[in-house]
């Protein structure tokens, strides 16, 4: 066995036994294949990144992790059942960092409470690219700006509530613009819609927008975190574009139905650390425009906090509430 892989396999056995009384069920963890729910269709940038961090982890586990799709509810029934499950380690939840952020500040009829699952870690960091279409004619932030506060602009989303909606709420705040909300049912048509000019710009997904971009028939401006995009390094952050502080960073995280012992969660953060460390891995996730970030569980829930204290203003400010 590599010598990395022996690390955290005894990393693992380390975590399992602290704290684990002779005989108790955890020191057996795992002992059958582990379930991981992702409220979101197959194949999108999140599902790809937990299919290659699963392979790596079977291997430090010594079992198979079960990658169960849930769709519906803009995550919404994923999570319940989530919520719902036993805490005994064997299912797990993997999503963006929206549906505790931002879902229950939007929808009033939240079908699971935020507490009751457990941020085991911040797994990676991703932004939103804001493109406008060639025929808008502004090459950089500053003259989006400046053309929003003298003319009636619009902007695309992949929907209402979506990052790039809010992220674009937010930079309207801080530039003191209006643009006219054009929500779509994901980024596909809302892509296709800004290169037609029926909408001007937009915040989307970086490898939506970076095969369009390339192609020269978007212009990319800004990226919303805080460090730019490593597919497209040429463009600036919002904030070096001439917003200082704005950061609209989004992130997958793992949770953990709450309840679940802390050893079986020790274990499960050092195996999925050690697959995002792995060298395919990281590359996986640059290539769709994400950054490793593999955080401690404490410095996901504060990230957590944070931003849904951010989020939740913006929802407030805009009257943003869903069915």
């Amino acid at each position: 066995m590599p010598i990395r892989s022996l690390a955290f396999s005894l990393a693992i056995a380390g975590a399992l036994a602290a704290g684990a009384s002779p005989g108790a069920a955890q020191a057996r963890w795992p002992d059958r294949p582990i379930r991981v729910i992702v409220p979101l269709p197959p194949g999108g940038p999140s599902d790809i990144v937990l299919r290659s961090a699963a392979e790596k982890m079977h291997v430090l586990l010594k079992q198979p992790i079960v990658i169960d799709n849930k769709p519906g509810a803009a995550g919404n029934l994923g999570a319940a059942e989530a919520a719902r499950a036993k805490p005994d380690g064997y299912t797990w939840l993997w999503t963006t960092d929206t549906l505790v952020t931002v879902n229950p500040h939007i929808y009033p009829k939240l079908s699971f409470k935020a507490e009751d699952l457990q941020p085991v870690m911040r797994a990676s960091a991703f932004s939103q690219t804001l493109v406008c279409g060639q025929s808008v004619g502004v090459r950089t932030l500053g003259e989006l700006v400046q053309k929003a506060r003298q003319t009636k602009m619009s902007y695309a989303s992949g929907g209402a509530g979506s990052p790039g909606h809010l992220t674009t709420e937010l930079l309207k705040s801080a530039a003191g613009i209006e643009m006219m909300h054009v929500p779509y049912k994901g980024p596909a048509p809302a892509i296709q819609d800004v290169m037609g000019g029926q909408v001007d710009c937009g915040f989307l997904a970086g490898p939506t927008v970076l095969q369009h971009v390339r192609a020269g028939k978007l212009v990319a401006l800004a990226v919303s975190g805080a460090r730019r995009s490593p597919l497209l390094p040429e463009v600036p952050t919002v904030a070096q574009a001439g917003f200082p502080g704005f950061d609209a960073t989004f992130s997958l995280l793992l949770f953990a139905p709450r309840g679940t012992p802390q050893p079986i969660i020790d274990a499960m953060h050092t195996a999925l650390a050690g697959a995002l460390q792995q060298a395919e891995v990281v590359e996986r996730l640059r290539q769709t425009d994400q950054e490793v970030v593999a955080s401690s569980a404490q410095a996901a829930a504060a990230r957590i906090a944070e931003d849904s204290r951010t989020w939740g203003a913006v929802a407030r400010k805009i009257g943003l509430q869903l069915d």
